[in-house]
């Protein structure tokens, strides 16, 4: 199959080109018309397919489910929005509820399913601070554990690749030192870490930081915090909330300009609500929550925000359109970005021969017109 378009996102810029598409691959690249397309999107934006790696879950499912009907339902219906890569994501609960979620993923990727591919588990807790736990469920929070993360990697058959975690509470870093050691990226959140108690994390094995300004000490300029030094180490990597609500327009652009085009990662950090219609009874780990009409969540009856409702391919126009962030940059933050913080940039994140072909077709308002998962159109 080939399809052309003449915007095509290749190196950083828009392109007349044509890509052609063999067994979910990109095989060759060509100057627009070079041979005959199977689909011409004419002016269409074509870029690489989003990749969200803090998302609870949509159209009524949440990972901690661990149902696999609403898992594959998930994973078929997201590239509505752009998304073909995916971290389903836990919530702190007891290790029954916790077990039986990861271990749901990994029965699901071994038995099969269609649409975004799930790129691994993003293990949000249950190993948070209680002053910064935000809607986590406190009766859940535990102290970190080697022992006990391995038993839940166990049960995730090596599928959980990334964790966030209070590294301040993680004795002698040792949960961040194994976690680092054995593939998982480990992310700083939930924490009331000082910058210094930041930077000991970091200098331990920790490589990104958990939905920047949100469940975590605030930037002073005499006391930076975990904010400051979300902006102040630049290589590593920072997830950031882009709805305009959890974060301020203007936060959203100065946090990402501190970062660069090559360390800020958007995350939709949506809930089972995303997807579902007005109103209706929702909870996020055992604790019921009501959707505002924002798409804010909040811990019902009070003012806690417990997550998103956010579509990844709005996130993207908010960030370029609305907090003025440079397209390309606007761009790597859900493509290229966090392909490489998962270390799959080798086959993700590009539109670049060899690489799998998960494609998005946008119109100029961000609507997705197409999505292309793994070269299977899916719209």
């Amino acid at each position: 199959m080939i399809l052309q378009s003449r915007r095509v996102w290749i190196g950083g810029q828009f392109l007349e080109a044509q890509l052609e598409i063999q067994e979910g691959k990109i095989q060759g690249v060509y100057p627009y018309g070079t041979k005959g397309a199977d689909q011409d999107y004419e002016t269409k934006r074509v870029v690489p397919g989003f990749i969200d790696v803090h998302t609870h879950g949509a159209y009524g499912f949440d990972t901690n489910d661990g149902e696999p009907k609403g898992l594959r339902e998930w994973m078929r219906r997201i590239p509505e929005e752009g998304v073909t890569g995916i971290l389903p994501t836990t919530v702190t609960q007891m290790p029954d509820v916790l077990t039986k979620a990861v271990a749901n993923v990994a029965a699901v990727v071994e038995d099969g399913y269609e649409g975004a591919e799930i790129l691994g588990i993003h293990f949000e807790g249950p190993y948070l601070d209680m002053d910064y736990k935000g809607a986590q469920p406190p009766e859940a929070i535990a102290q970190p554990s080697v022992e006990q993360f391995q038993m839940y990697q166990k049960a995730a058959r090596g599928l959980i690749r990334y964790i966030t975690l209070a590294s301040e509470h993680d004795k002698d870093f040792a949960l961040t030192k194994y976690c680092r050691s054995t593939g998982v990226v480990v992310s700083m959140g939930h924490s009331s870490a000082t910058y210094e108690q930041a930077l000991m994390g970091i200098a331990n094995g920790a490589v990104s930081m958990t939905h920047v300004f949100n469940g975590m000490t605030p930037f002073h300029h005499r006391n930076p915090g975990l904010v400051g030094t979300a902006m102040r180490v630049r290589d590593i990597y920072g997830e950031i909330i882009c709805d305009g609500c959890h974060s301020h327009l203007a936060a959203l652009n100065n946090y990402v300009t501190a970062k660069g085009r090559d360390y800020a990662i958007m995350i939709s950090d949506s809930l089972r609500a995303k997807h579902c219609p007005p109103g209706g009874n929702y909870d996020l780990g055992g604790h019921p929550i009501e959707i505002s009409e924002t798409g804010l969540a909040y811990l019902k009856g009070t003012k806690t925000i417990a997550g998103s409702t956010l579509y990844m391919n709005r996130g993207l126009r908010i960030l370029a359109e609305e907090a003025m962030i440079p397209f390309d940059t606007a761009l790597n933050s859900c493509t290229i970005n966090p392909a490489r913080c998962l270390g799959v940039d080798d086959r993700k994140g590009k539109l670049t021969a060899g690489y799998d072909a998960d494609i998005v077709v946008l119109e100029d308002d961000y609507e997705v017109c197409q999505t292309y998962c793994r070269g299977k159109k899916m719209l």
